[in-house]
């Protein structure tokens, strides 16, 4: 399938899909005899799950730790501790990395809220 049907399965753009490429998320996918990108069903599925771990708020910085082991987390893929999402593995320490992450977002976020609150307080004499 060509890269804009591909894009499309999966509910991304071709950029986002050449992005992926650069970065290492994805291996370049076979190539027609005009030269067009060509993704197959492994690719598609590769594709899912890098969706998905970007909706649950990794990074593609966060990916590229583990992009060997995303074909391993499609369905039917195989069992956690062989792709490193088992307690310990190297999933674990991307995913316990970004939970830190969003936990001082929250934080700072937090402590925005509150002043900006305090400051719409009417104050009392």
């Amino acid at each position: 399938m060509r890269i804009g049907d591909a894009a499309a399965v999966v509910g991304t753009t071709p950029r986002a899909l050449r992005f992926y490429e650069q970065r290492g998320l994805l291996p370049p996918p076979r190539r027609t005899g005009a030269g067009q990108r060509d993704y197959g069903p492994e690719d598609v599925a590769r594709l899912r799950v890098i969706r998905e771990l970007l909706a649950l708020g990794l990074t593609v910085e966060d990916l590229r730790g583990i992009a060997d082991r995303l074909p391993l987390l499609r369905p039917g893929g195989t069992d956690p501790a062989v792709c490193g999402t088992a307690p310990g593995g190297v999933g674990v320490a991307v995913v316990r990395r970004r939970i830190a992450a969003l936990d001082a977002d929250i934080a700072r976020l937090t402590r925005l809220r509150d002043a900006l609150h305090s400051g719409l307080t009417p104050r009392r004499s």
